[in-house]
């Protein structure tokens, strides 16, 4: 919760450093291939930019060494997240049933839920193992086939998962794994007209793209988990500690690269300035380093391109008079790092309140009235998330339905669940990914109606 570990649980386990790694090639039938055109890409350790290994194109410290995440967060976050996610769907398997219709005399209507068939899966760097989990899972569940291709940033863990699928004995040919580019590899799943249904997380630039050679095609399903620009927003009677605790780990949970981030912290007006003076003493104190060492809280930035992005907006923050009250610098001595920032008196009409920045950047805003809020909070083209903080239930629930956002959390952040749906409203996707409602966007729904050859009596 609150994109912290349960530090009830086990005990932290001591990294694999210099980790060999066997898996690069194209997985294909319970198979390693080599790519037909001969072709490799390269994958990098983002906290010494030093080249991991080749990939061809077509565990636990993996998704750290491949991610440059904190070893923490990768062991008792995305890896526990995994678990759960597969033991919940595991359970579904034989329970996924149709109705009974009733209908006119002398017939019988009955509905199944049959598998679509072939899916496609195309997964983001930021979680790349839970996010193939999140789709792997109930696609299996469901009955279906699969054709994952991973970020081209972080391959590591797919690949490491082809190689566990083949252990346990799963038939040929059910999980397929096709690392390479997204307008390679990634266009020829979106475009292939065998191919039943897409699941895509990732920018809402490509999920626009995803979405468009899907009806170009064979018109498959498609659920997109896409960007958002979350508001969490901070009452004058909440539980102040746990605002500014919930806000800073909403934001810099995962180094920021996060579709759920708190990147726009609404307060309210009379306790702005101590929240603001409270969230920079938390940014202040955040570890920065290497993602091995069990006391690190942030990484470094997945790659040259998104490090160079975050910089950017972070000027941009700067010169339109956002007031930087610390970070707003990499920290030059080692890799893609970026201290923990944190502007205040920012407004709307900002960049960094306006876009996605995807990294460790703080924006917080000042707000007088719950209508105010609510209009601003939803003047945005996204809606994955939002936070309300309150001790005012009335508030809590008007709020609740009032932000157009597909998930809500009130006095908490990050709180998600196997069992509960998550997708977004507007830009930030269509579909659902987990709980129960994900099982219908692997499955269709066939009617099947009877004529009885004698009258009920």
């Amino acid at each position: 919760l609150n994109g912290q570990p349960d530090k009830k649980g086990p005990p932290l386990p001591r990294p694999l450093r210099g980790l060999e790694v066997k898996y690069t090639k194209i997985f294909i039938n319970n198979e390693w291939h080599e790519s037909t055109s001969g072709k490799k890409f390269p994958t990098y350790n983002p906290s010494t930019l030093e080249k991991i290994c080749d990939i061809e194109e077509g565990d636990k410290t993996l998704e750290t060494m491949d991610t440059g995440k904190p070893f923490l967060q990768a062991y008792f976050i995305d890896l526990e997240g995994c678990i759960k996610t597969l033991r919940y769907y595991a359970g579904w398997a034989d329970k996924i049933q149709g109705r009974t219709i009733p209908v006119d005399e002398n017939f019988v209507c009955f509905t199944r839920h049959e598998p679509m068939g072939v899916c496609g899966a195309i997964t983001p760097w930021n979680f790349p193992l839970l996010m193939l989990v999140w789709k792997m899972a109930p696609a299996l569940c469901c009955g279906n086939t699969l054709v994952i291709k991973p970020a081209e940033q972080t391959p590591l863990t797919s690949l490491y998962i082809g190689s566990l699928i083949k252990e346990v004995g799963f038939p040929p040919g059910v999980v397929n794994i096709v690392p390479g580019y997204g307008p390679t590899a990634g266009a020829a799943i979106s475009t292939h007209q065998s191919i039943d249904k897409i699941a895509f997380t990732g920018s809402t630039k490509v999920g626009k793209l995803v979405k468009e050679a899907a009806s170009k095609s064979n018109l498959k399903r498609v659920t997109l988990e896409l960007g958002g620009k979350n508001p969490c927003i901070v009452c004058a009677d909440a539980d102040l500690d746990l605002a500014v605790e919930c806000a800073h780990q909403g934001v810099f949970f995962n180094q920021g690269q996060c579709c759920t981030a708190a990147s726009r912290v609404f307060v309210e007006e009379q306790i702005y300035p101590e929240f603001v003076k409270r969230s920079v003493e938390y940014a202040k104190k955040r570890l920065v380093g290497d993602p091995f060492d069990a006391r690190t809280e942030q990484g470094p930035q997945i790659d040259q391109k998104q490090f160079d992005k975050i910089l950017e907006l972070i000027e941009s923050g700067k010169k339109e008079g956002a007031k930087l009250e610390c970070g707003g610098l990499a920290i030059e001595d080692r890799g893609l790092f970026i201290k923990p920032t944190v502007f205040s008196e920012v407004t709307d009409n900002m960049r960094i309140a306006k876009e996605e920045i995807f990294g460790p950047v703080q924006p917080i805003m000042k707000f007088k009235s719950i209508e105010e809020v609510i209009r601003r909070a939803n003047n945005t083209e996204y809606g994955l998330t939002a936070a309300v903080f309150t001790k005012n239930l009335d508030r809590a629930l008007t709020l609740a339905s009032a932000l157009q956002s597909g998930t809500v959390w009130i006095n908490c952040y990050n709180a998600l669940y196997a069992q509960a749906p998550f997708g977004g409203f507007k830009m930030s996707g269509n579909g659902r990914e987990l709980g129960e409602y994900a099982l219908a966007e692997y499955t269709e729904v066939k009617t099947v109606t009877i004529k009885l050859s004698q009258k009920s009596p």
